[in-house]
């Protein structure tokens, strides 16, 4: 099966003599909902301008669904669609507009696009704006914009650089379930992120990359299943001692209702619960203390610093 998107040997060095990438092999297979992860400047934007041909690589080989970049990029474009972190839409043009005209890049016939258009103009909750002019929308109703902007020309691959900043919680839910929809009905999508839940409860796979090199790159699974220590905040009912202890187990009392406790790999939170449970220490709710994935996040940032 051919792959949604592959890279090999990908080099970027700018004139100013700053290595960006330093020889990156990626492979992102079709269906797929793939997290592209790192810190800022470790290359990720970099790796997307080059993909869409917006920065000249140095070297290596790109290819959208078997496509070679260098040799035809008109049709590789045809299977991409780029949502970057930057609104680059002409302001001054209606919400509609700006969906049809960009349909009529890639040469579908106006009534189709019109009828793209309403589609997506109804999914992304963007009917009532069709006439608005760009400039007057919320940064969130922008950013739903240009994700409708990118499907037009139905993609096969959609490459997301953090969609959802700045937009609130409310808008960035309703967000999650269409891309869902959409990855579930067989479109590819790569995301970038700096909020780490977000790749955890939508990617499957995920690569990090640090200083322009990909520090790892397998299911968010087998990551997490490797994560050696998870750190729960425990809400108990009643009033706590401050010298609640569990033979075995790091825990500290926060405050008079909160228990914090460190789980390490092969322990078993619930010893935890019963001997909180013996001790006539009740459990209403449990959390933890960080995202999982953003825990695993900083340690491979440690070791590759």
């Amino acid at each position: 099966m051919t792959a949604a998107l592959k890279i090999e040997g990908l080099e970027k060095t700018y004139d100013n003599g700053f290595v960006a990438l330093q020889g990156i092999d990626l492979t992102v297979e079709p269906g797929d909902f793939f997290a592209l992860l790192g810190p800022n400047g470790a290359g990720k934007s970099t790796t997307i301008g080059i993909i869409s041909s917006l920065v000249a690589k140095s070297a290596g080989k790109v290819c959208v669904h078997g496509v070679d970049i260098d040799r035809n990029f008109p049709l590789a474009k045809t299977h991409l669609g780029i949502v970057p972190q930057e609104f680059n839409f002409n302001v001054f043009e209606k919400v509609e507009d700006i969906l049809t005209n960009q349909a009529g890049y890639y040469g579908i016939p106006r009534i189709e696009a019109l009828r793209r258009t309403e589609h997506f103009l109804d999914r992304l909750g963007l009917t009532e704006k069709r006439d608005t002019r760009a400039r007057m929308l919320s940064g969130g109703m922008k950013r739903r914009l240009m994700i409708a902007r990118a499907l037009i020309h139905s993609p096969k691959l959609l490459i997301l650089d953090e969609p959802t900043a700045g937009v609130d919680i409310e808008m960035r839910r309703s967000m999650y379930d269409f891309l869902r929809e959409i990855n579930a009905s067989g479109t590819t999508i790569i995301l970038t992120t700096h909020y780490l839940e977000e790749a955890e409860a939508l990617c499957r796979n995920m690569a990090i990359i640090n200083h322009g090199k990909i520090v790892t790159n397998r299911s968010i699974k087998d990551l997490l299943r490797d994560l050696h220590k998870e750190v729960f905040l425990l809400d108990c009912a009643g009033q706590l001692s401050s010298e609640l202890t569990v033979p075995g187990f790091d825990l500290e009392v926060l405050d008079d209702h909160t228990v914090q406790v460190a789980i390490e790999k092969g322990q078993n939170l619930a010893e935890v619960f019963a001997a909180l449970h013996e001790k006539q220490v009740s459990v209403v709710s449990m959390r933890n203390e960080a995202n999982r994935l953003e825990q695993m996040f900083v340690n491979l940032l440690e070791q590759t610093a």
